[in-house]
C-alpha cells in the first residue's frame, strides 16, 4: 500500500533517458526504493525507462510518485506513478519536473537528461549523478555518486555541499 504525499516530504526529482540498458534500470528502481524508505516524493516525467523503473521501485517501497507528462492524456503515465500531471507542453514540461522538486538524480540519459539537469543546476537544486553502463558520463556542476544508494543518500543530505 502507498503512502499519500506529504506537504512535509522532501520530492526528489529522478531523471534519465526514456530507454536505457537494463544496469540503469535496475539503478533507477533502486533509487526510487531508495527514496521511497527514506520517506521522499518521487517526481518524474511520468514515462517509460528510467521513469518508470524509478516509479516501480518507489511504489513497490510504499513511495508516492508523481508523474509531470508531456501530452494532455493521464493514461499515458506508466503504471508506477501515483498521481499524473497531463500538461500538453511537451518537451517544455521538463522545466516543471525539476521546479517541483527539491534535488535531482540523474541517470544516464539523452539531451532531455541534460536539459533537465542543467535547469536544476540553474535553479540552484542539488543533482547528483549516478553511473551509467560503462562509459561514465558527468554533468557539470552535478555532483557524482558511486551508486544509486549513494546518490540517494547524497541528495537528501544537507545541501551545504551542492554549493
Amino acid at each position: 500500500m502507498s503512502r499519500h504525499p506529504s506537504p512535509a516530504a522532501r520530492c526528489i526529482a529522478v531523471i534519465g533517458g526514456s530507454s536505457a540498458p537494463p544496469e540503469v534500470l535496475r539503478a533507477a528502481e533502486t533509487v526510487g526504493r531508495e527514496l521511497a524508505l527514506a520517506g521522499a516524493d518521487l517526481v518524474c516525467g511520468g514515462l517509460g525507462g528510467v521513469m518508470e523503473a524509478a516509479c516501480r521501485g518507489a511504489r513497490e517501497a510504499g513511495g508516492f510518485t508523481i508523474g509531470i507528462l508531456p501530452g494532455e492524456d493521464r493514461r499515458e503515465a506508466n503504471a508506477w506513478v501515483s498521481c499524473a500531471i497531463p500538461t500538453g507542453l511537451g518537451h517544455f514540461r521538463n522545466f516543471l519536473v525539476v521546479r517541483a522538486a527539491d534535488g535531482v538524480i540523474a541517470l544516464p540519459g539523452a539531451s532531455g537528461t541534460l536539459s533537465e539537469a542543467a535547469m536544476a543546476i540553474t535553479l540552484g537544486k542539488p543533482v547528483v549523478t549516478v553511473p551509467g553502463n560503462t562509459k561514465q558520463w558527468s554533468v557539470p556542476g552535478a555532483v557524482p555518486a558511486g551508486s544509486a544508494t549513494e546518490a540517494v543518500r547524497l541528495v537528501l543530505a544537507d545541501r551545504q555541499q551542492f554549493r
